[in-house]
């Protein structure tokens, strides 16, 4: 079987910034452990399967480890790929997911995410984590990951993870978010996932569904201005819309190919 896929960096306008994705375009249905050996041999942070339905897409996401229940990043560039690649002509892309419906739209350069609301409640932050951590956070809240919120961007700069602790525990497809003011945005955070091949996420969408109604409430703002402060970097503009967050945000195709299985 031959099969088509491309390379996209989401959350950026410039190749080796923001957050890789592979996008490969399925013409039937594979197993899921297929899906999890081309996820593992592609080692992107994420791989997008994609698949039209009708008048809709089916869309999945696998990292080099397990499967996710929701991804912002690799949404982007399936979207990308779509309008970019593969000649969708439509004003909005209808994606089918263990989520829901998922919506992308095109507003100029940028993409518009719909994306459900997880707003985080207060929680108290397991042992394993608030023992990995250099810096302690001033709260915690919880939804899918955890939220560790900071008083300054210089502390989320300078958090480091004790992996051999951090490890330990397993948050199935979540991770912990640490997040604080921005200097010159409206907030910066950082994403880590614990027992993953790679720690770190540089860029993660779909933690903004839980960041920006924390945020967007503290602030007193609809929309915020949201930078990921990893080495490759990226940013994005959450709106809030009743119970969802739409996600702005840019994308480049970095590569594109065929691969055999």
């Amino acid at each position: 079987m031959n099969l088509q896929s491309f390379q996209v960096d989401s959350f950026t306008d410039k190749v080796f910034c923001g957050n890789p994705a592979v996008v490969v375009v399925l013409e039937e249905q594979l197993p899921d452990e297929t899906l999890k050996l081309i996820a593992r041999e592609n080692a992107a942070p994420e791989t997008a399967f994609i698949q039209k339905e009708g008048e809709e897409f089916r869309l999945r996401w696998f990292t080099p480890d397990i499967e996710m229940d929701l991804c912002g990043h690799a949404t982007l560039a399936a979207a990308h790929i779509l309008f970019t690649e593969l000649g969708f002509t439509g004003e909005t892309i209808h994606f089918n997911t263990i989520s829901g419906l998922l919506k992308v739209s095109r507003d100029g350069s940028y993409y518009l995410m719909d994306f459900p609301m997880r707003e985080g409640v207060t929680a108290s932050l397991p042992e394993e984590i608030f023992d990995s951590l250099n810096i302690k956070p001033r709260e915690v809240y919880k939804a899918r990951d955890y939220m560790l919120v900071y008083p300054s961007q210089r502390e989320i700069e300078l958090i480091e993870i004790n992996r051999s602790i951090f490890d330990e525990i397993n948050l199935s497809t979540g991770g912990v978010i640490v997040t604080a003011p921005g200097d010159e945005c409206d907030c910066v955070s950082r994403f880590f996932t614990p027992q993953a091949t790679i720690l770190e996420d540089p860029v993660t969408g779909s933690a903004h569904c839980t960041i920006a109604p924390y945020w967007g409430r503290r602030l007193k703002k609809d929309t915020i201005h949201a930078r990921q402060l990893s080495a490759r970097g990226g940013e994005m503009f959450c709106t809030l819309a009743e119970e969802r967050v739409i996600i702005r945000g840019t994308a480049v195709t970095y590569s594109r190919s065929q691969f055999y299985i």
